[in-house]
């Protein structure tokens, strides 16, 4: 999570997602590999004037969609974790207030926890029965 966080705030390059993270190289090379694996970051080779070709990880959009998830993580860490107030916030680029990660329903509605009901989804196996 940590290195997406980092994709998300514009890193780029490896080097400097070892030092912001605070990880050694090679596990920094493990765990981006893994990240490219799962299709949640893309390598793209870029190359600076008298430099050797490198390769830049960039998120896909599986790896964006994972977005809403780290938000109500820093959501909950400023609430539960940080006294003092939230040392890093997202905000609306648009209008400047804070964003709030929420639940809602695909009708638009709020949808605290008191009114969730865990269903059967499409993706779901039926057991066989013992007729069957």
């Amino acid at each position: 999570m940590l290195i997406l966080r980092e994709a998300f705030y514009g890193t780029e390059r490896f080097d400097d997602f070892a030092e912001r993270v605070g990880i050694s190289e090679p596990v920094a090379a493990t765990r981006l590999r893994e990240l490219v694996d799962e299709g949640l970051l893309v390598r793209e080779p870029y190359r600076e004037p008298g430099q050797r070709t490198r390769m830049a990880y960039r998120l896909t959009e599986k790896g964006a969609e994972l977005l809403p998830v780290l938000a109500a993580l820093m959501q909950w860490g400023d609430r539960w974790l940080q006294p003092d107030g939230a040392p890093v916030q997202l905000r609306h680029a648009d209008c400047g207030k804070v964003v709030q990660a929420e639940l809602r329903c695909a009708a638009g509605h709020p949808a605290p926890l008191a009114e969730l009901d865990l269903t059967v989804g499409p993706g779901a196996t039926v057991p066989a029965t013992q007729d069957g």
